[in-house]
């Protein structure tokens, strides 16, 4: 099941896809209300939704989460060319010594979603880059949750790009600031639940700047994959459901060309999962 946040005739609510290109609006407030409903109700709640009478063409598509309820969980450096191109840029930035997932938290005041703009924020970046990754939305709280029972804490996927300013990222002892600016987190186009795919997921992720493919890659190509990470976080922290955990991108980003190319304003990115869909925003 695909599921939006959308705006239509003056309001803003998540919606389940029942047909192409037809959604039904769903009895809850926001994606944030919806994540954290008891399960059982929820399930109950999308088995009932058989018809839609709302054409998605209709609706304004938001972010499927506008505004997180917490700071956004993303992975560094976990596709191997990806950590090997990021060296090649500023090797005492990006090396890594020991053989650990590199965890750190992404600022997400407000997501855009698909073709809203990308602030660029050039009075203080130089280098802005982009990232797309598979992001795993949590259903449930996780607590010291054993890998064999990582997938039932999970509710879907969907597409985040980790918009980064470089400058700020590599100038830096941590790397908050270069990732956390307003407008660096799209997200979109919808959530995808967790049975659409195997687990885990090996789907094609790629991106496109101005039509020109980028990044190509598959889901399942991650150094740690996603049972490691959230059975590993959850050890000594709790996630709580609405958690969105960004895994990671593929090689192919700005920094990584020889000289880079970073995004300029007007650039459109492209960035596509396979299942889930395109999110496509450009550069202002």
């Amino acid at each position: 099941m695909k599921l939006y946040t959308v705006t239509y005739q003056g309001k803003t609510f998540p919606a389940a896809e029942t047909a192409p290109g037809m959604v039904a609006a769903l009895p809850y407030e926001s994606m944030n209300r919806l994540l954290t409903d008891d399960p059982v109700r929820r399930e109950r709640i999308f088995a009932q939704t058989k018809e839609g009478d709302i054409p998605l063409s209709s609706c304004r598509i938001l972010a499927p989460i506008p505004v997180p309820r917490q700071d956004l969980i993303c992975l560094g450096m976990n596709y191997q060319k990806h950590k090997t191109e990021a060296k090649q840029f500023d090797r005492d930035a990006f090396t890594r010594e020991k053989a650990r997932a590199v965890y750190f938290s992404k600022r997400a005041n407000a997501c855009p979603g698909p073709g809203d703009p990308i602030p660029g924020h050039f009075d203080i970046v130089d280098s802005l880059d982009y990232e797309t990754e598979l992001a795993v939305v949590l259903g449930k709280d996780a607590c010291r949750v054993a890998e064999k029972d990582v997938e039932d804490c999970i509710f879907g996927y969907t597409i985040v790009n980790d918009v980064s300013a470089r400058n700020l990222q590599t100038g830096h002892k941590q790397w908050t600031f270069g990732k956390g600016l307003d407008g660096f987190t799209p997200m979109g186009p919808c959530i995808v639940t967790r049975d659409a795919f195997a687990f885990p997921p090996a789907q094609a992720i790629r991106t496109w700047i101005n039509g020109e493919l980028r990044q190509d890659a598959v889901t399942d190509e991650l150094i740690f994959g996603i049972p490691h990470i959230i059975h590993e976080l959850s050890q000594g922290m709790t996630l709580l459901a609405g958690t969105v955990i960004a895994t990671g991108t593929p090689a192919g980003v700005g920094m990584g060309f020889d000289p880079p190319r970073f995004l300029k304003p007007g650039d459109v990115v492209k960035c596509f999962i396979e299942g889930i869909g395109s999110l496509e925003n450009t550069v202002e």
